[in-house]
């Protein structure tokens, strides 16, 4: 702001004219793959709705809160053709998402993909929930094993820093109830690596008899959800495609949030997301050059 010598109010006007420029500007098209993920803004459960066009790396869409009408408002601007030609679309479980895709999307059944990313953190989440449960078991017999060891259990295998290899090593080969759960996990990021529905088929009745087999309650709940979607699970291996390119929007957002101390006007912050994330175009284009003059 001092090299320009002009004010953040200013500066924020100059912005908005651009995104809204830039908005205007935008042909309208087929975003054939859509990416759906939610944005905490601030304390106390307050979200953002946002769509991503994940071929792109484009934020498409922000709506407030994170209810069904949040969504709707975006497949509800698209024209016909533009809902009919959406392909696929990467989300979490998320009930009133899931109802609002399956109310404006065509044959959306088929084009739902529950992420794996989003699968993998409740598994995660369970192998932590055993693992506090036994921590807590283990301490009141004095033992202290799985002490300290809470960020272990939430890594890959190729992933544990070499220089807890080898504690890492000890305690996953141990009869640890939380050495299990992380096994299970583990086997479970399998799924997304076969080329081929049938072998991801095999590999998840496999698991699942695993899971199911494994009497760790947070383990099997977790089964017992992922069952349930399965469907959409497993439509992956039609359409290929994550939530990542919407989870990589979604860092770069809490970088602009933290470059700017927070918003108090979530106006102002969507306008920061679609100036930095909508791949709009904020120049502006002179009326020389639109009429094709040199």
């Amino acid at each position: 702001m001092r090299i320009l010598h002009i004010s953040w109010d200013e500066a924020w006007h100059l912005m908005e004219r651009a995104v809204a420029r830039g908005q205007e500007a935008k042909q309208p098209g087929v975003v054939t793959h859509i990416g759906v993920d939610e944005k905490a803004i601030a304390k106390g459960q307050t979200y953002l709705t946002l769509v991503c066009d994940i071929d792109r790396g484009t934020v498409e869409y922000i709506a407030d809160d994170r209810k069904q009408e949040s969504l709707d408002g975006y497949f509800t601007s698209l024209t016909e053709k533009q809902r009919c030609g959406i392909e696929a679309v990467a989300m979490d479980m998320w009930d009133p998402y899931v109802k609002s895709v399956r109310a404006h999307v065509p044959n959306a059944d088929g084009k739902l993909v529950f992420d794996r990313l989003h699968i993998m953190q409740h598994m995660t989440e369970a192998v932590n929930t055993v693992r506090k449960r036994e921590h807590r078991d283990l301490l009141t017999m004095g033992d202290e094993t799985l002490k300290g060891s809470r960020q272990l259990w939430l890594y890959g295998l190729e992933n544990v820093p070499e220089k807890h290899h080898e504690h890492f090593e000890t305690l996953r080969n141990s009869t640890l109830k939380t050495a299990r759960a992380w096994a299970l996990k583990e086997h479970l990021r399998l799924l997304w690596t076969y080329s081929f529905r049938g072998w991801g088929e095999r590999c998840w009745e496999f698991w699942y008899s695993w899971a199911t087999r494994s009497r760790l309650k947070p383990v099997l709940e977790t089964a017992a959800m992922i069952k349930r979607h399965l469907a959409n699970v497993l439509t992956y291996f039609a359409h290929r495609i994550t939530n990542a390119v919407a989870e990589g929007l979604n860092s770069k957002i809490q970088t602009i949030k933290q470059m700017a101390c927070g918003f108090r006007n979530r106006n102002n912050f969507k306008t920061a997301i679609y100036f930095h994330c909508g791949g709009l175009q904020l120049y502006p284009v002179s009326s020389t050059r639109t009429h094709g003059n040199p």
